[in-house]
């Protein structure tokens, strides 16, 4: 049958373009780990090049007529193949839509604008990056414009949140933001938990171990992975079979590494759990960046900063720690692990008020995109968002419309609400996971956490991005998005912590 010959091509292309975006990833992994220090230019050009075969492979109009022969046989297929086919053509569509000029533009602008954010941020002032940051947002505008769309933002949300528009985000966004500014308030308003077992000196090496040995038993594989340290905490994967994390480690904060590793440990063994015939292919990873931090989040806080985790675990922490442990009693160490405080900085922000850091910055793309609002203007909107919902004031630039790299390493529009939705969607797979398994606290307690990734292997992982977000959520909770299990899980965990 021709669309089995047709089908074999297909495959040949797509597989030689993810050895491509493979050999691109393991590079970047290396320039965040292991590269020498003047090794920076060299790897440039390596990445220069590689990116360049991969954009001339994925938009190949030999690649555009296959797909196109096959596109009809796919419609309505359920097959693993169709899948494939449907994917793919997705992807092609996007790639081809956007005029190469643009794409060079938007290469070249982006790679300057990081270099002038970073002496922005040395000088601690936003007016020379302005200028930039509006070329940017002309930029984004005209990517936007190359595809269909109700809300400008919404081509750019799709990128990374396929499924998601402005439309259905936001009145879900603003009913989280009017649940948990009063929450965020509340509790921070109450004592805070004494935190000082927490600052150490905790030694880096042990703290790597543990978190190591943790990683290995919520069911990373070591042997498909590894950990390492790098400034950023972050996953990536090469393939089915190598799933690499990293870590942070900081002698006055115990929490960093073992947190920032089941964190990426999340990550990875989504990667991990997926279908092994699909390696290889376009389908070979999670089919969301909202997905992929719902299950990372799940980990990091529905598991790791539950009281089960740490009936098993606080005792082995102790005897690594004995020092600056032994005295401390677990209700006392669980309280510190849940200070709430409020923090300029998005990635130091507790579990309780993150999504406010995420939801502002999220408005803020869509009223930039629009022209609700202008880049002059930013750093005193940022100040008075800030000051709304957490009662502080960015006191300078670099705490506030300086500390993000993400307008200025990229375009600006979908780059945020991934964090959220991934929070929302881990409530909701936990809750499911629950009415499936009753047992599981009593599983944590025990040091077994097998069941819980089986179930997510299964409800999740296994089709990679064969399978669209919502699709897998409806079949794994029985219903879409639904903000309302992520709100029941903080405003009940957090007024029992504080007394509230």
């Amino acid at each position: 049958m021709k669309h089995t010959t047709d089908l074999d091509a297909l495959k040949q292309r797509l597989a030689e373009l993810g050895a491509l975006e493979g050999a691109t990833m393991l590079l970047h992994w290396d320039q965040a780990t292991f590269l020498p220090d003047r090794g920076g230019t060299a790897r440039g050009r390596q990445l220069e090049v590689l990116q360049r075969l991969a954009h001339e492979r994925g938009t190949d109009p030999a690649l555009g007529r296959l797909l196109a022969g096959l596109s009809a046989w796919a419609e309505g297929d359920t097959s693993t193949d169709a899948a494939l086919v449907r994917v793919a053509q997705r992807d092609f569509d996007r790639a081809t839509r956007v005029p190469d000029q643009l794409v060079g533009e938007i290469a070249a602008h982006t790679s300057a604008s990081y270099g002038e954010w970073c002496k922005a941020r040395e000088a601690n002032d936003f007016a020379p990056v302005a200028d930039t940051l509006a070329r940017t947002l002309d930029l984004s505008r005209r990517y936007a414009d190359c595809f269909d769309h109700e809300h400008i933002a919404d081509p750019l949300i799709d990128r990374a949140d396929g499924g998601f528009t402005v439309a259905t985000l936001a009145p879900v966004f603003a009913t989280v933001r009017t649940a948990l500014v009063p929450l965020a308030k509340a509790v921070i308003a109450a004592p805070p938990p004494d935190t000082t077992c927490l600052n150490g000196p905790y030694d880096t090496d042990q703290q790597v171990a543990f978190s190591r040995t943790v990683a290995a038993q919520l069911g990373y594989d070591f042997e498909r992975g590894r950990l390492d340290e790098s400034p950023h905490p972050f996953t990536v994967g090469m393939g089915i079979d190598d799933v690499r994390i990293t870590t942070r480690v900081r002698q006055d904060d115990l929490t960093e590494c073992l947190f920032s590793t089941i964190h990426e440990a999340g990550h990875g063994m989504y990667e991990q759990g997926i279908d092994p015939a699909l390696d290889g292919t376009p389908l070979a990873t999670g089919t969301s960046s909202g997905l992929h931090e719902s299950q990372s989040r799940l980990w990091e806080n529905r598991v790791g900063r539950s009281e089960a985790f740490w009936d098993y675990w606080y005792g082995p922490l102790q005897a690594v720690f004995p020092g600056q442990l032994a005295a401390v009693s677990q209700a006392d160490f669980y309280r510190a692990i849940h200070e709430v405080s409020a923090r300029l900085i998005r990635t130091d922000a507790d579990e309780l008020t993150y999504d406010l850091h995420v939801m502002m910055r999220f408005d803020l793309e869509c009223d930039l995109l629009t022209g609700a609002i202008h880049v002059a203007d930013l750093p005193e909107i940022w100040a008075a968002r800030m000051t709304a919902d957490q009662g502080i004031t960015p006191p300078d630039h670099n705490s506030g419309v300086l500390q993000d790299v993400h307008w200025f390493a990229g375009l600006v529009g979908g780059a945020f609400q991934g964090y959220t939705l991934g929070n929302m969607m881990s409530a909701q797979l936990y809750e499911a996971a629950e009415l499936a398994m009753p047992a599981l606290d009593e599983q944590f307690r025990q040091g077994d956490f097998s069941a819980l990734k089986g179930w997510l292997n299964q409800q999740v992982h296994y089709s990679g991005r064969g399978e669209d977000t919502l699709p897998i959520l409806q079949r794994a909770t029985g219903r879409g998005l639904d903000a309302a299990p992520y709100i029941h899980y903080l405003t009940d965990k957090y007024r029992t912590i504080y007394g509230l």
